[in-house]
């Protein structure tokens, strides 16, 4: 292929993003320069996380700027090094995002081993979602043996690997989802204790003090809004609260105005705390090593919704916000090549 192609941010979405919000663009071939490398993309990932720089609003993270390529997490082999180290056909992951081929420096990228687990992998469990489930559990939920942990979007990339990591330590765990079918793949395949579907409960929140008849010491919010507010009521003594994602409220183009926390969290002494993986970056070889080992076992198990071909990957990442997927989303661009 001669050319590249890559979907660029048209327009700044007001609420649910629409694909008139973006386009496709083609260009030439690009051309590593010294310490970089030609990449062929494999995979990219959409992550509702996106949905946030896609806004000129102040983050964590800088807004894509109006004609740029949507960057995100990619799989991808390399066609062309300038570096003796990466040799043409080595498999990587990176963030060059969502484009068919890229000039990539080596020091942005990490291997990838076709060996220890099917590559996509390295998007999903074994990249940044298993990453964020290990790290935002663990360091700041640090569930306990007989404690019950509940998991609202249960059912997504992250969801599904926290829930299992709290079960691998010996918790009681709950999942929120929105779907049956979801829900009856949270407990029969993946073992979690209990799963509510917060679209057909008519009392969400009599649905979970059953669930949690022992209250929630651990809550794992991915969501944020009523469902988050029908969890936090029934805090436990020290509960724990990661919040990693606010997905309901990634599209209101008015605050939210929800119930104000604070008093419940005081009168818990509970602790409530945001966090960002790649404040966990130097510790990354450590969990891999650990997330690979329980993918080995059986103890971990994961789920990916691929969909097929470049041209749809806006239409993976609308689905993102109708709850199309179960457990990781991503896009498959081309196959590896021998």
């Amino acid at each position: 292929m001669s050319v590249n192609e890559k979907i660029i941010l048209t327009n700044r979405p007001e609420g649910m993003p629409t694909a008139e919000d973006f386009s496709i663009q083609e260009e030439q071939l690009p051309v590593p320069q010294a310490g970089e490398v030609l990449v062929r993309t494999l995979y990219v990932s959409v992550d509702p996380y996106m949905r946030g720089r896609m806004s000129s609003a102040k983050s964590y993270a800088a807004p894509y700027e109006l004609g740029d390529v949507i960057k995100g997490g990619s799989i991808g082999q390399i066609m062309e090094s300038t570096d003796p180290e990466w040799k043409q056909g080595d498999i990587v992951a990176g963030l060059w995002g969502w484009q068919r081929y890229a000039a990539a420096a080596t020091d942005t990228l990490r291997r990838v081993d076709p060996e220890l687990a099917p590559v996509s992998t390295a998007l999903g469990v074994l990249g940044m979602t298993g990453l964020t489930a290990y790290f935002g559990l663990l360091d700041i939920g640090q569930p306990k043996e007989g404690e019950t942990v509940v998991v609202s979007g249960a059912a997504g990339a992250v969801g599904m690997i926290v829930g299992q990591i709290a079960k691998i330590k010996g918790a009681r765990v709950v999942g929120i989802a929105g779907s049956d079918e979801k829900n009856n793949y949270l407990v029969q395949e993946l073992g979690f204790d209990a799963a509510l579907n917060y679209r057909t409960e008519s009392n969400l929140q009599s649905a979970l003090e059953q669930a949690c008849p022992n209250g929630v010491d651990v809550y794992f919010d991915n969501v944020g809004g009523d469902i988050s507010d029908a969890v936090l009521s029934l805090l436990n003594k020290n509960a724990r609260i990661p919040i990693c994602g606010q997905i309901a409220l990634y599209n209101l183009q008015q605050p939210d105005n929800g119930p104000r926390m604070q008093t419940q969290l005081l009168k818990n002494t509970a602790l409530m705390k945001g966090f960002l993986v790649g404040d966990y970056a130097a510790e990354f070889g450590k969990a891999l090593p650990e997330l690979a080992g329980w993918l080995q076992s059986g103890q971990l198990q994961h789920a990916e919704h691929i969909v097929d071909g470049f041209e749809h990957t806006v239409e993976a990442f609308l689905g993102l916000f109708t709850g199309d997927n179960l457990g990781k989303q991503l896009v498959k661009v081309s196959e590896i090549t021998e």
